[in-house]
């Protein structure tokens, strides 16, 4: 099976309207401030047993998982302004 270049262009171009990164990555941030403090409150009513270390690692790993895809578009952008669009 071969691809052509307009072929590869759609699939990136859905690919990229189904969760834009920018879109994923706020959703991340904003998922793990909901968690630290919802997890903080039912630390507080002993409803929980974890520790505050523990509440607050979990919520950096959820945001460090959408970072790269969040900075990879400020790297392409500043990329862009030095050297000129490459596409």
């Amino acid at each position: 099976m071969i691809i052509t270049d307009d072929e590869d262009e759609a699939a990136v171009q859905k690919t990229k309207d189904l969760l834009p990164a920018k879109t994923a990555s706020k959703a991340a941030q904003v998922f793990a401030a909901l968690w630290v403090i919802t997890l903080t409150i039912l630390k507080g009513f002993r409803i929980i047993q974890l520790e505050v270390d523990e509440i607050i690692y979990t919520a950096v790993a959820i945001v460090g998982i959408f970072s790269p895809v969040y900075i990879s578009i400020w790297l392409e952008k500043i990329r862009d302004i030095r050297f000129g669009k490459q596409r």
